[in-house]
């Protein structure tokens, strides 16, 4: 019981300006660019989330059938949902969700990754941007996933040529990281 009660005033206790801290302007617009420049590259789309702690409805959910890990992928995957990554035209859309309270990251990809990429190699994806992230070095982290996301989708998704119009390779979902 000691252990559920820590972890509710963890999440009680961190908010939004948390997340602002610690991706502070200056670093959302450097992510925000280099998601569009990694996006002109392919036809995938890439979001990131970053969010202080869950809601207090998905600390409920904890139970022995509900690790802090599952609850905290189904709060990844609702994000994936929220922010619409799914509804992308060749369904290649992936999420860098990333949860301060519990130093967690997760990946979600579109069903057009999935047959591609394997889920060891978004595991692997996620232990390198967990060291980076350990040493509050978010911006790091967050670049690396970016590139690593973006050598994937060139892999199985590259546009052919440098596209001059919108309409060839049009940008589907905001580029700005998503902080709440």
């Amino acid at each position: 019981m000691t252990n559920k009660l820590k972890l509710l005033a963890r999440h009680l206790w961190l908010d939004a300006s948390d997340t602002r801290r610690a991706i502070p302007p200056d670093m959302l617009e450097r992510l925000a660019q280099r998601v569009a420049a990694s996006e002109r590259r392919h036809s995938g789309e890439i979001r990131i989330c970053v969010e202080s702690s869950l809601p207090i409805s998905y600390l409920w959910r904890l139970d022995r059938q509900n690790s802090l890990s599952t609850v905290t992928r189904q709060r990844a995957v609702s994000m994936f949902g929220k922010l619409r990554v799914w509804d992308t035209q060749h369904n290649n859309g992936v999420l860098i969700y990333v949860l301060l309270a519990e130093h967690a990251i997760e990946i979600v990809a579109d069903r057009g990754l999935t047959r591609h990429v394997s889920p060891a190699q978004w595991q692997a994806m996620v232990a390198r941007m967990a060291e980076a992230f350990r040493d509050k070095r978010y911006e790091d982290g967050l670049t690396q996933a970016l590139e690593e996301t973006s050598a994937v989708l060139m892999a199985h998704f590259a546009v052919a040529g440098a596209p001059d119009t919108a309409s060839e390779n049009p940008n589907e979902l905001p580029d700005t990281p998503s902080l709440r």
